[in-house]
């Protein structure tokens, strides 16, 4: 059994055989899922694919990319849409330096925002980062967010910065990269990480895992993450499952 955490089946490239995916998910063994809404289109359908399957929940929050186009409305829906029982999360949220739609002084005041409502509604946080990790722990700290705990999407930093973001309460959650022969950063992480903090995701359609790497990702293939953080970690892949879904069901709260 597998929890991807971190899909985007309310993304454009799954609008003609989401269905088909979802099939393809639990075929799988991958049992539970989160889809992430990040602005004005994605959200609603967050929420529409959540309502319509048992093990499938969302999570409501802001892009950095778009934070310049968020409205104090904006943040207002998100807060209401808290209340609702399948949202087990606020994100994604937090600072992309790659690309520079939105400044950075607008991409962490609507960060700051985000943190202080997700206080609000007790929910915890799900990280964006690109290019940012420095300044995100930072704000993190600044903000206390350990109050209220999170997950920091497709970890891409440094160990060290891993092991901060686990003091303050994050999970780190590794996606199609640990495959990728090149990326020697989420290998060490996923070697140096305890398994009870550690998560694994697709960010579907982006990332596939090796050997995908190019195609429309999609949940199946949380199961080769999974695979190669058992050999990174000398673990059997069954072990890496079992307990990647168990924190995760624990850092949603959920219970069935």
């Amino acid at each position: 059994m597998l929890f991807d955490t971190h899909v985007h089946l309310n993304a454009d490239q799954f609008e003609e055989d989401r269905e088909e995916t979802i099939r393809r998910a639990r075929e799988a063994g991958v049992e539970y899922m989160t889809v992430v809404g990040f602005d004005r289109k994605t959200i609603p359908k967050a929420l529409e694919i959540a309502e319509n399957d048992e093990r499938i929940y969302a999570a409501v929050g802001w892009h950095p990319v778009d934070a310049i186009d968020m409205t104090e409305e904006d943040l207002e829906w998100i807060e209401e849409l808290a209340d609702h029982p399948k949202v087990v999360a606020i994100g994604e949220m937090g600072l992309d330096y790659h690309w520079d739609k939105s400044p950075k002084d607008v991409q962490k005041e609507v960060f700051r925002k985000q943190i202080a409502l997700a206080k609000r509604v007790n929910l915890p946080i799900i990280i964006h980062n690109r290019e940012a990790t420095e300044d995100i722990v930072e704000l993190l700290e600044e903000e206390k967010a350990e109050e209220v705990g999170g997950i920091m999407h497709c970890y891409n930093g440094p160990v060290e910065l891993a092991h901060k973001c686990i003091d303050m309460n994050f999970m780190i959650s590794l996606g199609g990269p640990v495959t990728f022969k090149n990326a020697k950063l989420p290998k060490e992480v996923a070697k140096s990480v305890d398994m009870e903090h550690l998560l694994v995701e697709t960010d579907c359609p982006f990332l596939a895992p090796h050997p995908n790497r190019g195609k429309r990702n999609e949940p199946a293939w949380v199961s080769l993450v999974a695979e190669q953080i058992a050999e990174l970690k000398e673990l059997s892949y069954e072990e890496v499952s079992e307990r990647t879904t168990e924190n995760a069901k624990k850092f949603f709260r959920i219970d069935t």
